[in-house]
């Protein structure tokens, strides 16, 4: 569905409902806080009952955010999750577009079989027949802009306000790495510009992101660097691993490793970075790049994951050991695209 129709048709489609309950995947981002709040303030606005539920915690960096205390965390609180979802008659996918990415959450998602959901996401291969609409692409940079365009087309001046802004400004900086990938088309400043316009810190908002590290998550950060990078100069790659031993002596906290795989990007010849670390029970790969190369097909591929041309995450059942050595396996098949 065109971004279009979809805006068009929002408000009389949504006011159809009056217990609508957003979901958001596992290990939530900035962007899948950010969106998510963003859109239940939205619904509010729109005399909507609306509730969040996230799988899991959300990053210590996040927890100042407006409406924060306002999300359910289902693996702390399932049965009141279950309850929302009981009495949902609408569900909202935001910022993933399969419920196998919403951990604990998958059961009790699939078992609402006979409730309507909708999609809204920018992730690739989305699978529209299980959704009644969907706003869904790919060359947006967040689920949160998408948010922001969504309120836009039914007036900033009526919608926004400096919570809504601060939700959507968190979602999209966090998710471009702070204006840095994932830009597609310069109304992603534009409207930013007018947001940051409506009275919203942004300066504030960027140290609360960036500025507020524990000592021991900047510990960590200098140990993947000095201890755990390896570069591959014959294919323009960097990778770093953490075991749960690294995790656990360095008191990992929830979001203590976000942007560490972003680091090896700052060496001039390295087009690939990856963070690969031993967590709950599977390996988690996290990929970046630069330039055209495709981490999102290398990705799904090899790695039973995805995301976008420079960045995607993927997961294996193994060891720390088996997952190092099938990354490197693989860079030969690449070696050409990487060499480019």
């Amino acid at each position: 569905m065109s971004k279009c129709l979809f805006f068009n048709k929002f408000k009389e489609f949504i006011s159809q409902y009056k217990h609508v309950v957003i979901v958001s995947h596992v290990n939530p981002d900035g962007d899948a806080v950010g969106s998510s709040l963003a859109f239940y303030f939205f619904l509010l606005k729109l005399g909507i009952d609306a509730k969040v539920i996230i799988p899991n915690d959300f990053p210590s960096f996040l927890a100042w955010m407006p409406g924060i205390e306002n999300i359910l965390i289902f693996d702390k609180n399932s049965e009141k999750g279950v309850e929302y979802l009981n009495a949902a008659d609408l569900i909202c996918y935001l910022d993933f577009n399969h419920p196998s990415r919403t951990g604990l959450l998958h059961n009790d998602l699939c078992h609402c079989t006979k409730t309507p959901k909708i999609l809204i996401d920018h992730h690739r291969d989305a699978d529209y027949s299980q959704f009644v609409e969907y706003l869904s692409d790919v060359e947006t940079s967040s689920t949160s802009e998408l948010v922001a365009e969504l309120i836009q087309y039914h007036g900033f001046d009526e919608y926004l306000d400096e919570k809504i802004a601060t939700c959507l400004l968190v979602g999209i900086m966090t998710d471009t790495g702070s204006f840095s990938h994932s830009i597609y088309h310069p109304e992603t400043f534009e409207l930013c510009g007018k947001m940051i316009s409506s009275k919203v810190d942004y300066q504030l908002i960027h140290n609360k992101i960036y500025n507020t590290f524990s000592e021991n998550r900047l510990r960590l950060l200098g140990y993947c660097i000095s201890n755990r990078m390896t570069i591959l100069d014959e294919y323009h790659t960097a990778y770093i691993y953490l075991t749960k031993a690294d995790l656990e002596n360095y008191n990992y906290q929830v979001g203590d490793t976000e942007g560490v795989v972003n680091f090896p990007l700052m060496i001039d010849n390295i087009k690939m970075a990856v963070l690969i670390t031993e967590r709950q029970g599977v390996i988690r790969f996290s990929f970046r790049s630069k330039g055209e190369f495709s981490v999102h097909e290398l990705a799904k591929a090899h790695f039973n994951g995805g995301g976008h041309t420079n960045a995607a995450g993927g997961t294996l059942n193994c060891s720390i050991e088996q997952a190092v050595d099938a990354f490197v396996k693989v860079l030969p098949q690449y070696k050409t695209l990487l060499n480019k």
